[in-house]
């Protein structure tokens, strides 16, 4: 089948039925039977993340168009915050620890708050079932600071105590389920799903696969050989090669593995560098457990000298726990604890399935308010202190201030504050974020997968490289994933890459990519690779995806330095460093001002950004 008939055949214009995920809207009143005051965006499907329209204005200014003037009187506060993602919420609260009476406004460009750190919520036959949209979980290859500890705890969020009490790491293995990985037709030849990862010899599961002999040798050599490739180097010189020696090159020049097996190895980097292979350092993909170092004899431990790296996971990185939605949990509780009554409750575990109230998110005369869907335009310093102005509805408006914490990502910042130093407006425009795509599928049960034995797939040559069932967790009152015949989520990743090219580079090119990807397209990708995998099990798409949620992120990770393609930098004259100096009363946060795409680095550097303002 082909063009329409195999578009049917998927399902992918038959209309999704609404009935019982649609009863989530009733939920949604509010006490007494009144309607809610604002719309639910964790209930909408289709295209999420950044959504569609929603980077129109940052593209024009980003393009040169002139800044309107805005009209009727400024808007008066103590701060205001461009950003409510994580930094931008948790410097809010900073600033409040200081001026316990400041009014502090929070300017968003998209229309949820929590920017990257989003959730997907569906609600279906008196369930509620949640994805993370964007972040994932708690983790970071380094311990969380004190200060980034100590906003975790004060929102009661212990993760070693939360882990041991609601995660069920086990679970999916407990079921029979476990990993595979799916070979498709394009790349290999033949589609075929090798079923028993990590449980059976590579040479048993590579059997059948329609791969070359020596290329089939040389994946299980890779995964299974002891021998030392690297003979004659201690520890600290083999670290110190591999850190400027791409994945890629350390399986074909190192392992001498053969040509037709390296597309095997390509994607697995995807999800943590938003690169394959060709662009990540085999230092920092060893730290990740990838195959092919078991008889190098590295030490625990980063190289020295190399910094902030994902490497740092060989020392054991920081405590990890995951949220049913991710770490939009740590939003709703940073909304708690700034705004009264928007997100009700007394503990971590209660947030989960709490209510968010968007009506309260900017209310009139409240001490803190969150205003949606309104991207800056022009932040600047004024006699006063600082003047932003920015978009709601369409029009411009202006608001003053004693001061501003730019929470946005950092490549934005020399369009919002033109005339900064060259270096650093350089500087700022090299942190080039990661683009990457997060999909949630609702599906009608998980029988397909329990009869095929699987609970996570990678796949290195299709659309969506890696896919797994929820993860298990229990926590006040939710519960993740019920019984084989009940509904379930699905999370999917896929990263646009151009192989070839320097990280930065191939993070424009995806980013170009994302941008003129429409919905349609992901949503038959998504349907036509998921009935190729699991056909053989009784997967009809059709019939079994009842709703799918695309978070496409154009600007996603923050950007961290890749020893292949950057040099060592002097203390504090890395680009992050001089990008986030101070502009007069205006502070620079987020993640990238850190260099880091986690969030105790988003937290640290709204820290930093207050502790500068209050100097």
């Amino acid at each position: 089948m082909t063009g329409g008939a195999a578009d049917a055949a998927l399902g992918l214009h038959r209309a999704i039925p609404r009935r019982d995920l649609l009863q989530g809207a009733a939920m949604l009143a509010a006490p007494g039977g009144a309607a809610a005051a604002a719309p639910y965006p964790p209930l909408r499907q289709g295209l999420r993340g950044t959504a569609a329209g929603s980077e129109a204005a940052p593209h024009a200014l980003a393009a040169g168009a002139p800044v309107p003037e805005p009209a009727g009187a400024p808007e008066e506060c103590d701060l205001v915050v461009v950003g409510a993602g994580i930094s931008g919420l948790a410097a809010a609260l900073f600033w409040r620890d200081r001026a316990p009476g400041a009014r502090v406004l929070l300017l968003e460009a998209q229309d949820d708050v929590g920017g990257h750190a989003r959730r997907n919520e569906y609600r279906i036959g008196g369930r509620t079932l949640l994805m993370n949209g964007g972040t994932m979980l708690i983790d970071s290859p380094r311990p969380y600071s004190a200060v980034a500890d100590g906003l975790l705890r004060r929102l009661g969020v212990d993760p070693p105590a939360l882990a041991a009490r609601h995660a069920n790491p086990g679970f999916w293995r407990r079921q029979g389920m476990g990993r595979a990985v799916f070979l498709d037709r394009g790349t290999f030849g033949a589609d075929h799903l090798l079923r028993g990862v990590g449980r059976r010899p590579w040479a048993a599961l590579l059997r059948d696969a329609p791969l070359p002999p020596r290329a089939r040798e040389d994946i299980a050599r890779v995964h299974e050989a002891r021998e030392d490739p690297l003979p004659g180097l201690d520890s600290a010189a083999k670290k110190a090669r591999l850190a400027r020696l791409s994945y890629r090159a350390f399986l074909a020049g190192i392992l001498r593995v053969d040509a037709a097996a390296l597309p095997f190895f390509q994607a697995m980097s995807h999800g943590e560098w938003g690169v394959g292979a060709d662009a990540v350092s085999a230092l920092d993909v060893w730290a990740f457990g990838f195959p092919g170092f078991q008889g190098l004899g590295l030490a625990p431990g980063a190289a020295p000298g190399m910094g902030y790296t994902a490497a740092g996971y060989a020392g054991g990185g920081s405590y990890r726990f995951h949220f049913p939605d991710g770490n939009a949990s740590l939003v709703r509780l940073l909304l708690r604890a700034l705004i009264p009554g928007a997100v009700p409750g007394r503990s971590a575990a209660d947030a989960v399935l709490a209510r968010a109230d968007y009506a309260a998110l900017d209310r009139d005369g409240a001490a803190v308010r969150i205003r949606l869907s309104a991207p800056a335009l022009r932040v600047a310093n004024a006699a006063a202190g600082v003047e932003v102005t920015y978009l709601q509805h369409g029009e411009a408006r202006r608001v003053r201030a004693g001061a501003c914490v730019l929470a946005c990502w950092g490549a934005m910042i020399p369009h919002l504050c033109p005339g900064l130093p060259p270096d650093q407006a350089a500087a700022l425009r090299s942190q080039v974020k990661v683009p990457l795509v997060y999909a949630s599928a609702l599906l009608r049960d998980w029988q397909a997968f329990r009869r095929l034995g699987i609970a996570e797939a990678h796949a290195p040559g299709s659309y969506w490289t890696g896919l797994r069932l929820d993860w298990k967790t229990r926590i006040g009152g939710y519960d993740s994933v019920g019984g084989p015949g009940d509904p379930v989520l699905l999370f999917l990743s896929r990263v646009p890459t151009a192989p070839g090219l320097d990280q930065r580079s191939q993070h424009r090119a995806g980013r170009a990519e994302l941008l003129a990807t429409p919905f349609e397209t992901y949503e038959r990708a998504l349907r036509d690779q998921l009935q190729r995998m699991l056909g053989a099990g009784g997967f009809d798409a059709a019939r079994d995806i009842l709703g799918l949620t695309v978070n496409r992120w154009p600007h996603g990770y923050a950007y961290e330095y890749n020893p292949l393609f950057d040099p060592d930098h002097a203390p504090g004259e890395a680009p992050h460093e001089i990008g986030r100096r101070r502009i007069g009363r205006i502070a620079i946060a987020n993640s990238d001002a850190g260099a880091a795409a986690y969030t105790d680095s988003a937290i640290d550097q709204a820290w930093r950004a207050v502790t500068e303002l209050a100097a």
